[in-house]
């Protein structure tokens, strides 16, 4: 087991220090532009005892708001109203963002200081489909920086005859009829059931 840092650092080097460099701790010019190319960004918290959730968080790309050179507005839509994320939040307000943009592999990492909003002059901009927010994640960056394409090229995510066959995997009513131990409702009702909840309850 490796416990230290210094015993990790026999295994790993130390980076040039462009790379510690690399951090800006702003929204600059190019990070405004893949902000407001991203359609969907995976959102980072943790609890005050160290659980972490990783949260999707997907919309119409441009939906990401950039408020000024230090703060992001994120709004919250409707989902299983377990609220992870957001009572993470209200406990211990350090969160992780990473924003995607279809087809591209380098990523963008911001992480901050998160506060939870329920109403602010920002929110009808955060608007969709005439659905406006009922709350909204205000982030202020602490650091900010790309990540590099080894990732998606490794996986290649974006390379669509590596993907599998959609039907040779289970549906969501069949996972969630195992899991939950579901009894007596075919998993085909708890799949028509879910899809027109993800249809009609977007926003």
């Amino acid at each position: 087991m490796v416990t230290t840092e210094d015993e990790l650092r026999e295994i790993v080097k130390e980076p040039p220090q462009t790379i510690w460099d690399k951090d800006i701790a702003r929204i600059d010019e190019h990070a405004r532009t893949i902000i407001a190319h991203s359609p969907f960004v995976l959102l980072a918290t943790s609890n005050t005892d160290g659980t972490c959730d990783v949260s999707p968080r997907g919309d119409p790309a441009g939906s990401v708001l950039v408020l000024d050179d230090q703060r992001l507005a994120l709004a919250d839509r409707p989902g299983n109203q377990r609220l992870d994320s957001l009572r993470n939040v209200l406990l211990n307000p350090h969160v992780g963002l990473l924003f995607i943009v279809p087809g591209m592999n380098e990523t963008l990492r911001v992480n901050g200081r998160a506060t939870l909003v329920s109403d602010a002059p920002f929110f009808d901009d955060l608007t969709v489909k005439g659905k406006r927010p009922r709350l909204a994640l205000l982030v202020e960056v602490q650091e900010l920086y790309m990540h590099c394409a080894k990732a998606f090229l490794r996986s290649s995510l974006w390379q669509p005859e590596t993907w599998p066959d959609r039907k040779s995997l289970p549906t969501l009513g069949r996972i969630a009829k195992d899991h939950i131990g579901i009894k007596g409702v075919p998993a085909k009702v708890i799949d028509a059931g879910l899809a027109m909840d993800a249809k009609m309850n977007q926003y």
